[in-house]
């Protein structure tokens, strides 16, 4: 008994930048990029692709799935750390372009873990008042925020917009359970820092700009061993063992972080799902895009599984269980 994913959405840039266009802005090459991120093409927004504009597109498919159109939509909670603007939220963005005049909106900011802790904060709203129906949306432009003569940075990360559509319903499909964590001593390993204040009092003299820093060696130390523990954690505690989940999907951070963590909890090479390769790490987006590339594939029926993890910036990280 929870929330149930009536419809899944996605949207992306329709630039496509592969491993050697970025050879030409970098020191680096298709094999090198290949073997350690297991990432060969990305999206890249253009004009018209915002972050709000991509999530209202996820969102748009995921409500025709559903079948609700705008006036039925009671809440919008976007997952972002790449919104065009700080305020209004992307949230509110969103609401305009899909006309949802009776939702109330805002973001959520938990990095790559971001549709995890919105997907959570969705369920528990809908366990108090069962008659919503909830747009929940993982959208980033990381385009915006990256050092693009950063090698060990630009290689990794695109653009793109994954939604769904929740509502409650009194039966054993839904989100099961889920396990959240933050470390907030460990913001140093993957952070980005905001314009520079206008306060001087309160500027940061080692600000470089706004775009993502990352500690890539530690960040995998972190990353394999947070996301296997709250797995672990989550699966003892609701007695559930791994054999009986249907489909994984992590968020696809890189490959060496994926196989590694599939290594660890022993699943099934084929129950996990990965899209890495076409569209490198797209943070908060990343789990609802390979969700619903994995509905409208075929892979979830009705009644099966879902294990999703995630892991980022924070740091935060975290694991669900849902039964489709």
């Amino acid at each position: 008994m929870g929330a149930v994913i009536l419809g899944t959405g996605s949207c992306l840039p329709q630039k496509i930048v592969s491993n050697n266009d970025l050879e030409k802005l970098v020191d680096t090459s298709d094999e090198w990029i290949v073997s350690r991120t297991g990432i060969s093409t990305r999206r890249i927004s253009g004009k018209g692709e915002a972050t709000y504009q991509l999530a209202a597109g996820a969102a748009e498919k995921a409500m025709e799935m559903a079948g609700v159109d705008a006036d039925s939509i009671d809440l919008i909670i976007v997952a972002t750390m790449s919104s065009h603007m700080l305020m209004p939220s992307c949230a509110c963005f969103v609401q305009k372009e899909l006309g949802a005049r009776n939702a109330f909106a805002y973001d959520v900011n938990a990095a790559c873990s971001g549709f995890l802790f919105a997907l959570d904060s969705g369920d528990k709203y809908l366990r108090v008042d069962k008659g919503k129906k909830i747009l929940v949306i993982g959208t980033e432009t990381l385009s915006s925020r990256t050092n693009w003569e950063d090698r060990n940075t630009c290689i990794l990360f695109g653009d793109g917009a994954g939604a769904v559509v929740l509502e409650y319903q009194d039966n054993p499909r839904g989100v099961v359970a889920s396990n959240l964590f933050s470390d907030g001593t460990l913001w140093n390993l993957l952070y980005m820092h905001s314009a520079p204040s206008c306060n001087p009092d309160l500027q940061q003299p080692d600000n470089p700009g706004a775009h993502i820093l990352m500690e890539g060696r530690e960040v995998f130390k972190y990353a394999v061993k947070a996301m296997e523990g709250a797995i672990q954690d989550l699966l003892i505690r609701e007695n559930i063992d791994l054999d009986a989940v249907d489909l994984m999907i992590p968020h696809q951070a890189n490959i060496r972080i994926l196989k590694k963590l599939v290594s660890r909890l022993g699943i099934k090479k084929e129950k996990v799902f990965i899209n890495v390769q076409k569209y490198g790490n797209t943070s908060a987006a990343s789990i609802p895009l390979a969700l619903d590339e994995a509905n409208r594939e075929g892979r979830l029926q009705r009644g099966d599984l879902l294990l999703v993890c995630s892991f980022g910036g924070g740091f935060t990280w975290g694991a669900s269980l849902l039964r489709w």
